[in-house]
C-alpha cells in the first residue's frame, strides 16, 4: 500500500489522539512542527522557544534525585491570596495564575508522591517542591514451561 505523506501524517495523528492524551499530544505537535519548518529551528535570531505549557507563566521545572521542582515568578503579589496549587502523580495545577480565574498545568518529569509536597513564595517566586514517587515494588511472575 504506498501512501502519500500528507495520508501518512494523518494516519499517525489519528491513531495519536486515539491512545496519546491531548497534553502530550501537543508537545509532540509543537516538537514535530520545530523539526519540519526550517524558520523554527533556533538561529542567533530566532532562540528556541519555551515549551508552550509553560510560557504563560515562565515556570521553570527541574528535577534533582529525590525532588521535583517547579519556580514561577510571580511579580504580580496582589495574585498569591488567589493561588491554589494541585498535583497528580504526573502534573501540577495551579490555579490564579498568570491571572485570577486562570488555570494552568505543568507535566512533570517524573512520578510524585501523594503527599509530602510543599510551596513557598519567597522574593517573588512561587517554588513548589515535589517528592518523586520512588515506589520500586516489583512481583515476580512464575514462568511456565508447557
Amino acid at each position: 500500500m504506498n501512501m502519500k505523506p500528507n495520508e501518512v501524517q494523518s494516519f499517525i495523528n489519528q491513531i495519536f489522539s486515539q491512545v496519546i492524551p491531548e497534553t502530550m499530544q501537543q508537545l509532540m505537535d509543537q516538537n514535530l512542527n520545530n523539526m519540519t519548518t526550517p524558520q523554527a529551528q533556533a538561529s542567533p535570531n530566532n532562540p528556541p522557544q519555551p515549551n508552550s505549557l509553560q510560557n504563560n507563566t515562565n515556570a521553570e521545572v527541574f528535577e534533582t534525585h529525590s525532588l521535583v521542582y517547579v519556580r514561577i515568578p510571580v511579580t504580580n503579589t496582589d495574585l498569591m491570596d488567589d493561588i491554589r496549587v494541585f498535583h497528580t502523580t504526573n502534573q501540577c495545577i495551579i490555579e490564579g495564575l498568570p491571572e485570577k480565574g486562570k488555570k494552568h498545568v505543568i507535566t512533570l518529569p517524573a512520578l510524585i508522591r501523594k503527599k509530602g509536597s510543599t510551596a513557598k513564595y519567597k522574593n517573588g517566586t512561587l517554588e513548589i517542591r515535589l517528592i518523586k514517587n520512588s515506589d520500586d515494588q516489583l512481583s515476580e511472575i512464575d514462568v511456565t514451561e508447557e
